[in-house]
């Protein structure tokens, strides 16, 4: 593991009273303050066997909402997502001890709400990650309180147990991540001018965007060396003259070989990976009514599988895009003017080439988006069956696939058909995501009392 996890004291004669006093008292019904998503009308369209919200679930769509009003950077996306999830998962399971732990190691409170726990973990961590939606946020936490049914688990003092475990367990895991190399300040980062080598691209011509993903510390991989690709393609090999020509051909911005349904679908799946994964996933959960517990570990296990993707495939880029003599890490929009130049006979330059989409200020390798892609769908499909309903958005516009692989494919081709990336590396980059999924999913949240997690599907 890549982390050390924590535990907590907790003194259980003291918490309901320290609750009250520290104004976490149950809410009463009634608020006025709006309509809570619940599990029987997820937007999958899937109908659950009865009206007891799903509170991950619920929460999971509160997170994707927090990404898109606040316009989060897809490359700060997949932290923020792993840190949401950590304390969710934490926070029910140290009361559920169904799994090993992420960080948190201590156990809950006895006799501590579950659902409360969650929806106080989960309030605690995205008002401190998005603390411009405070009002919102504080808005939708008092109704999903309010909408704990009166069950006696969810009740009274077990739902103010639950508050202020969940509230701790945010805090612990907000404290683990706070300096965990994603804010540091590193000097701009250009690249170089060899020839293949990356160098800031048009418009903005800007240096390495999010740079600090490439030292971020992992949340359960052991190091950024442990599923790093191997180097780029050479550029004398036949695989990179039908990159280049592949790409040339499909990703320019007029005159392509592109189907009309290819130029939309380029710069739809632009957008923010870890929206358009979650709104999979959230709705794939519901329309198969999983369990609570279930929901829990899928969204933890998704999230932190696509951060630790993220971080490897970011240090990966900041590796190759440094390392002398130069790798092939320069992106088409640089390479086809420059062809003239890079020893390849089998490659012509055309001045002005451009790509459908702009191009991201970051090399060429290894891909983000494919390996998000293929860490993502790796664990939808270690967990569902293929075939399944879910509607994604990017802006305005929105896409609704019937099958977890197609998703996969669009996405990962897009990046062809846009003109960023280049299609080796977009198959080596989907491949580090899938091999980064798996070894998670078999290595962390395992089940307790003997014997691996596995990945059933529908459990």
């Amino acid at each position: 593991m890549g982390n050390t996890r924590i535990g907590m004291r907790w003194v259980s004669g003291i918490i309901l009273s320290a609750a009250i006093a520290a104004g976490f008292a149950p809410a009463t019904a009634g608020s006025g303050l709006g309509p809570v998503r619940h599990h029987a009308t997820c937007q999958g369209g899937g109908q659950a066997p009865d009206d007891n919200p799903d509170q991950v679930l619920e929460w999971n769509q509160i997170f994707i909402d927090m990404l898109i009003k606040s316009g989060t950077p897809n490359s700060s996306s997949q932290r923020l997502g792993a840190i949401v999830h950590t304390a969710i998962f934490d926070a029910y399971n140290g009361i559920e001890r169904r799994y090993t732990p992420v960080f948190v190691s201590a156990m809950g409170p006895q006799g501590a709400s579950r659902r409360a726990a969650v929806i106080a973990a989960a309030y605690t961590a995205l008002r401190s990650l998005f603390g411009a939606q405070q009002s919102e946020l504080d808005m939708l936490y008092r109704a999903s309180l309010d909408a704990l049914s009166e069950d006696g688990e969810d009740g009274g003092q077990a739902r103010a147990l639950g508050i202020l475990w969940g509230k701790q367990v945010a805090a612990a895991v907000l404290a683990w991540r706070a300096n965990d190399g994603f804010g540091g300040v590193y000097d701009p980062f250009r690249g170089g001018t060899e020839v293949g080598q990356w160098r800031p691209t048009p418009p903005a011509f800007g240096p390495m965007s999010a740079q600090g993903l490439a030292f971020t510390r992992m949340f359960v991989l052991a190091d950024e060396l442990q599923f790093r690709p191997g180097p780029p393609r050479d550029l004398a090999s036949e695989t990179y003259t039908e990159d280049f020509n592949t790409v040339k051909r499909l990703g320019r911005r007029t005159g392509s070989d592109r189907s009309d349904e290819q130029t939309l679908l380029a710069p739809f799946w632009e957008g923010n990976a870890t929206v358009h994964w979650n709104q999979a996933a959230n709705q794939i959960a519901c329309a198969n009514y999983s369990s609570i517990s279930a929901s829990n570990r899928l969204l933890a296990l998704l999230n932190i599988v696509m951060a630790d993707t993220a971080i490897t495939t970011w240090s990966a880029k900041r590796f190759y895009g440094d390392t002398s003599p130069a790798e092939v890490t320069w992106r088409p929009v640089t390479s086809i003017p420059l062809a003239d130049d890079d020893g390849n006979s089998d490659t012509s330059a055309e001045a002005g080439w451009l790509p459908l989409v702009n191009t991201p200020s970051h090399p060429e390798y290894p891909a983000g988006h494919p390996s998000l892609n293929g860490a993502a769908a790796t664990v939808l499909l270690s967990h569902f069956d293929d075939s399944q309903t879910f509607t994604l958005t990017t802006g305005p516009s929105s896409r609704t696939y019937t099958s977890i692989a197609q998703a996969r494919s669009d996405g990962n081709n897009a990046r062809v058909w846009g003109g960023m990336h280049y299609p080796t590396t977009v198959e080596i980059s989907d491949a580090e995501g899938e091999a980064i999924a798996r070894y998670i999913d078999v290595n962390a949240m395992l089940l307790t009392g003997g014997g691996g997690q596995g990945s059933d599907k529908k459990r």
